[in-house]
């Protein structure tokens, strides 16, 4: 979404047609808001280390609902979700330690 609203607002600033800017522009922050949203959703990872069994992308995050730990999109959406996330941290998942010599 927010590539079709830079190059809707790109090909308006080419046209001059103010309009095309400001709904091109639109569409981006509409972007950025859906993405937020889906984030909270828990379709939006946090970062670190998972078990691999949410490794991949169409596994949603469960943890999600009571916020993510020192995450910026969680605190955002309202205090009783930043403090849930501030009191519940991850558990944290060993990763596999490198082979010494390699």
């Amino acid at each position: 979404m927010a590539l079709l609203g830079f190059a809707g607002a790109g090909a308006a600033v080419c046209a001059a047609w103010m309009p095309g800017i400001l709904i091109g522009l639109g569409v981006v922050v509409l972007a950025g808001l859906v993405t937020w949203l889906l984030h909270l959703a828990g379709w939006g990872k946090p970062s670190g280390p998972r078990p691999e069994g949410e490794w991949d992308w169409r596994v949603r995050d469960t943890r999600a609902r009571a916020g993510h730990a020192d995450c910026l999109g969680c605190r955002v959406a309202g205090p009783r979700r930043a403090a849930a996330a501030a009191a519940g941290s991850r558990p944290s998942v060993a990763l596999p330690a490198a082979e010494e010599g390699a």
